[in-house]
C-alpha cells in the first residue's frame, strides 16, 4: 500500500475553512467515494478546520484516502500549536458554555468518523485524526483497541515542500502474514524531477519486494541509474523471530522505541543510482509493543518521543502528524512514517 502526495491546507481564517471543505469533496470525488461519505467527510473537515481558527489562530488539516489494501477509505489529521484542552472528557463530551465552540465540534467529528484520535498538551498543541473505513463508516466512538496480532498498523505524513507540487519522497508497504516490508525513499532535490525517483524507486519494488532490505536497496540502485538518484532505506519486521532487518543508502533515518529505550538503525552513506560504496543489513531486535519510525531529511532529528507523554500509546497516523508538526524543517519534501503493532499498547 502506498498514498504519496497527501493533501496538506494551511488554515488560518474562515476563507481557508471553506477551501479546505472545498479540497475535501474534491478527494472524494477523485476517489469515486459516495456521496453520503462525501458529504460526511467534508462535515468532518470543517468542523476541524473551524476549531482550528477559532481556538488555535492557525494550523495545518492534511487529508489521505486509503490505498486499496488499507481498510479505511479516507482520513483527516488536524494540527496546531494552540492552548491545548485541559479536560479531554469533557471536551470530546460536550462540555460546557465556556468552551463552546471547541467542545460542540470535536463532539461532532467523534460522532461521524470510524475511527477518532486525539492528543493535546496544554499550551503547545492539539492534534486530531478522524479516519473513515471503507466497510463500516461510522462508528462514533474513539479509536477502537483490536484484539493484539501480529498485523501491523501504519501512520504516515508525506508532503512536497512546495503545496500542490509533485513528492519527491515516496513510500510503500506490503503487510503479509509474519512479515511487514518497508520502503521510504527521496529522490535528490524536490520537484517533478525528485517526484520520477521516487515513483520508479516504488515500481521496482513492488515487481520484487520479497529479498532482504540490502537486496532491495541494490536492486533500486542498479534500477535507478538513468535518473538523477536518491536515497532509500527497507526495513522487514519478523514477528516470528522477532527480528527488524534494515539496510539504507543516505539519510533516510530509522528507530525502533521500545519503552524508555531507543535504537537507532544503521544508514550507509551513497547515492542510489550513482555512487554506493556498500549495501549491509542491520538486524534488530523487535519485541511486543515496539514502535519503528523511519523518516527522510525534511524531518528534524531533535525530536524525542519522551517529550509527548501518552503519544505512544495512539494512533500511528496520529504519532506521524505529531512529529510532523513540530520538527519539520521546511527546507525539503518530508515523509515520517511509522509503524506499530496492531492492539498492543506501547
Amino acid at each position: 500500500m502506498a498514498m504519496n502526495g497527501m493533501m496538506c491546507i494551511h488554515i488560518g481564517e474562515m476563507s481557508d475553512v471553506v477551501e479546505a471543505r472545498q479540497r475535501a469533496m474534491m478527494v472524494c470525488k477523485a476517489q469515486g467515494l459516495s456521496s453520503a461519505l462525501s458529504g460526511t467527510f467534508s462535515i468532518i473537515v470543517t468542523e476541524l478546520a473551524i476549531n482550528i481558527v477559532k481556538h488555535a489562530g492557525e494550523g495545518e488539516v492534511l487529508i489521505r484516502t486509503g490505498a486499496e489494501a488499507e481498510a479505511f477509505a479516507i482520513e483527516c489529521l488536524a494540527l496546531d500549536h494552540g492552548p491545548g484542552i485541559r479536560d479531554v472528557g469533557m471536551s470530546l463530551n460536550g462540555g460546557n458554555p465556556a468552551g463552546a465552540g471547541l467542545r460542540t465540534g470535536l463532539k461532532t467529528v467523534r460522532s461521524l468518523s470510524s475511527v477518532f484520535d486525539f492528543y493535546t498538551q496544554v499550551g503547545k498543541g492539539s492534534a486530531v485524526l478522524a479516519r473513515i473505513d471503507k466497510e463500516s463508516p461510522v462508528t462514533g466512538h474513539d479509536s477502537p483497541a483490536p484484539p493484539a496480532s501480529s498485523r501491523m498498523a501504519i501512520g504516515v505524513v508525506c508532503l512536497p515542500l512546495v503545496p500542490d507540487e509533485p513528492c519527491g519522497d515516496g513510500w510503500y508497504v506490503i503487510r503479509d502474514p509474519g512479515r511487514t516490508t518497508i520502503l521510504v525513499v527521496d529522490g535528490l532535490g524536490h520537484g517533478p524531477e525528485a517526484a520520477k525517483v521516487q515513483l520508479e524507486a516504488i515500481r521496482i519494488f513492488r515487481k520484487d519486494p520479497n529479498g532482504d532490505p540490502a537486496e532491495i536497496i541494490r536492486t533500486l540502485h542498479a534500477g535507478l541509474r538513468s535518473t538523477r538518484g536518491g536515497v532509500a532505506a527497507a526495513a522487514v519486521i519478523d514477528e516470528d523471530r522477532g527480528r527488524v532487518t534494515y539496510a539504507g543508502a543516505g539519510n533516510i533515518l530509522g528507530q525502533i522505541i521500545t519503552g524508555s529505550e531507543t535504537v537507532k538503525m544503521v544508514s550507509l552513506n551513497g547515492t542510489l543510482g550513482n555512487d554506493i560504496r556498500k549495501i549491509q543489513d542491520f538486524s534488530y531486535s523487535w519485541e511486543t509493543g515496539a514502535l519503528l519510525v523511519m523518516y527522510s531529511d525534511g524531518l528534524s532529528m531533535q525530536w524525542d518521543l519522551e517529550n509527548y507523554p501518552g503519544l505512544r500509546q495512539k494512533d500511528p497516523a496520529l504519532i506521524a502528524g505529531v512529529l510532523y508538526r513540530d520538527h519539520t524543517r521546511g527546507t525539503d519534501d518530508v515523509t515520517v512514517l511509522i509503524v506499530k503493532p496492531c492492539g498492543v499498547k506501547t
